[in-house]
């Protein structure tokens, strides 16, 4: 991808799963990486993975708005402007809404949508003083369509969508640009501490497969194209956009 040799590169949740291939990828790409994640092992184990490449691994609640911009400053301390943002970090617990309670609820949305609105908070401004960045978010399918037993999961990734779009249009005579991709069923560590395992979980499995006209579940390494896309120069005229990637199945 052109113009990112040098960039530096935000990604949350960039420990394991679908973060992990989006930071091997920057680095590839050439970006220093910083890592916003709760597990610092989990992110020294990626920074490994990406050899000799420039990856830097903070410990942040997103969630925690003074924690974030502590952090945003530090990357900007140690490795210079931030250029992309990539917000990654996820959580869910999948059972029917009914079943659920308010203090779940919260938690889900403090992960998945106020964490967005912090990292957003502490990095658009700075980007929008220097003239340029990109922003990409890791929505979800799930806002698109709906899913059953992720109702309120589905309202934040819902939501954010909406934030990306009304960004967009905020931010973009200041250079900066902002999207969504929406990943379909993953195959992360995430999708398998909220399956669960048993013969109920490998039934879930199965039937998600079969939804998917490409007849199988996503990879980590599906989205990392798409994201150094839109992080790139090739991505320039890229804004406002809800990237469905999920073998087809969603077509809307």
């Amino acid at each position: 991808m052109k113009g990112l040799e040098g960039k530096v590169a935000v990604v949350t949740g960039g420990g394991q799963g679908i973060g992990r291939a989006l930071v091997l990828r920057l680095a590839e790409e050439g970006c220093k990486v910083a890592i916003f994640d709760l597990s610092t092992e989990a992110g020294e184990e990626t920074a490994k993975l990406a050899g000799s490449a420039t990856v830097k691994t903070y410990q942040v609640d997103v969630s925690d708005y003074d924690a974030v911009q502590a952090a945003v400053d530090a990357v900007e301390n140690d490795l210079g402007p931030i250029w992309a943002l990539v917000n990654n970090a996820g959580w869910d617990k999948v059972q029917p809404f009914l079943t659920t309670t308010p203090d779940l609820w919260d938690k889900i949305i403090a992960i998945n949508l106020k964490g967005n609105l912090n990292t957003h908070f502490a990095v658009a401004g700075k980007m929008a003083a220097r003239g340029g960045g990109r922003i990409i978010n890791i929505a979800s399918d799930a806002a698109r369509v709906g899913t059953s037993n992720e109702a309120v999961y589905s309202a934040c990734k819902g939501g954010l969508i909406a934030f990306t779009k009304s960004i967009a249009r905020e931010l973009a005579r200041k250079g900066v640009l902002a999207n969504c991709v929406c990943p379909g069923p993953t195959n992360t560590p995430m999708m398998q501490a909220t399956l669960g395992e048993g013969p109920e979980a490998e039934k879930w499995k199965d039937a998600m497969v079969r939804g998917v006209p490409v007849k199988r579940i996503g990879e980590p390494e599906d989205y990392a194209g798409m994201v150094a896309l839109l992080a790139s120069d090739d991505g320039s005229y890229i804004t406002g956009q809800a990237i469905s990637i999920s073998g087809g199945l969603t077509m809307v």
